[in-house]
């Protein structure tokens, strides 16, 4: 059988979601014809589990493996580098290595707001919110289009770089530094879980609710009116109530977007840095329960491994306009072509 034919059957298998069956065939289709761009494109997709399931370790970088090979034979296909940054940040935590994905995709996609927008997010959970604002603001400076699922997302992200803005730099929790006042908030809440927004919510809004029913006959009376009246009050009160909750869930659950944060900065180097005390924490295991296996999986071999941060440790961020010299090369040996055509006429 031809490396087509193979790759016909993997494929008929995919769209059967027999996976091992689709593995087997795209990879004999490979070892036939190694680029084979179609049947790489095949393993990535069969790497990974069905829907709604979580990918294993092996699983995600056998994906993220095939991810690779994709776009290197076709560096156009940005499905392919969407599916490689999730994988690298989403599943992984591998961080540093998304920014330098998203990086190298900008190379081939200069004009796609995806990786501008995929990087700002990146360095906004890193605590790196001026590096953010700088990308998002890349995107107004070279003029790009967002699409409409994106606005709220880059709203968002713009937000909650300008409040950090407004901060002292000395309050962004920087897990590398092992004296940063944030380990001693992490401390103080470690035994007890994150509270969610909605539970703040009922607490803080169903006492006065049920106040404003109660009373609310007697103010306004019976009737049209004061139905409309009643119905104005619980509404507001409502509003506020959403939007105070939001702010007591940031403030009472700062520690642990914190202990996330250093979560995050161990999968993205490699490096431990969470005590031991807070390791074993009810507040740890409750964010750990809840990060994907792959992820799991990375922070234990990373635990076992025991490599510390060394020295002054700072973020080798990559080098964000590297794309700007490969997008003008290619406008010029353009204009070189059409130069060396219109000779020739």
């Amino acid at each position: 059988m031809t490396a087509e034919s193979h790759y016909l059957d993997a494929l008929e298998a995919l769209e059967a979601d027999d996976r091992e069956e689709a593995l087997l065939h795209a990879r004999k289709a490979i070892k036939l014809d190694p680029e084979h761009a179609d049947a790489w494109r095949v393993v990535s997709d069969a790497s990974l589990p069905g829907l709604r399931k979580q990918p294993t370790l092996k699983q995600a970088a056998s994906s993220l493996s095939a991810a690779k090979k994709v776009v290197a034979l076709q560096p156009d296909d940005l499905a392919m580098w969407v599916r490689g940054g999730r994988l690298l940040s989403d599943e992984l935590g591998l961080y540093m290595d998304a920014l330098q994905w998203w990086q190298d995709a900008r190379h081939h996609a200069p004009e796609e707001v995806t990786p501008i927008v995929e990087q700002a997010a990146i360095l906004a959970d890193m605590g790196l919110y001026g590096e953010a604002s700088e990308r998002l603001q890349s995107i107004i400076d070279e003029n790009m289009d967002l699409a409409t699922t994106q606005y709220t997302r880059v709203a968002r992200l713009h937000q909650m770089c300008k409040l950090a803005s407004e901060q002292p730099s000395s309050e962004h929790f920087k897990p590398w530094e092992k004296h940063h006042n944030g380990w001693e908030a992490i401390k103080m809440r470690m035994t007890k879980p994150p509270i969610s927004e909605s539970k703040i919510f009922l607490l803080l809004t169903t006492p006065i609710l049920m106040l404003e029913v109660i009373l609310a006959p007697q103010i306004f009376g019976a009737g049209f009116g004061g139905f409309c009246l009643t119905s104005l009050v619980i509404l507001t009160t409502v509003i506020l109530g959403m939007r105070i909750s939001r702010r007591w869930f940031q403030r009472f659950n700062r520690p642990a977007f914190n202990l996330l944060r250093a979560m995050d900065f161990e999968t993205a180097t490699g490096y431990v840095v969470i005590p031991e005390e807070i390791r074993l924490s009810k507040l740890f295991m409750f964010i750990l329960s809840r990060r994907p296996p792959a992820f799991q999986e990375r922070m234990l071999k990373i635990v076992d491994a025991k490599e510390t941060v060394k020295g002054d440790w700072k973020p080798q961020l990559p080098d964000f306009s590297s794309h700007a010299s490969s997008f003008f090369k290619v406008e010029e040996e353009d204009e070189d072509e059409e130069l060396t055509s219109f000779e020739e006429e």
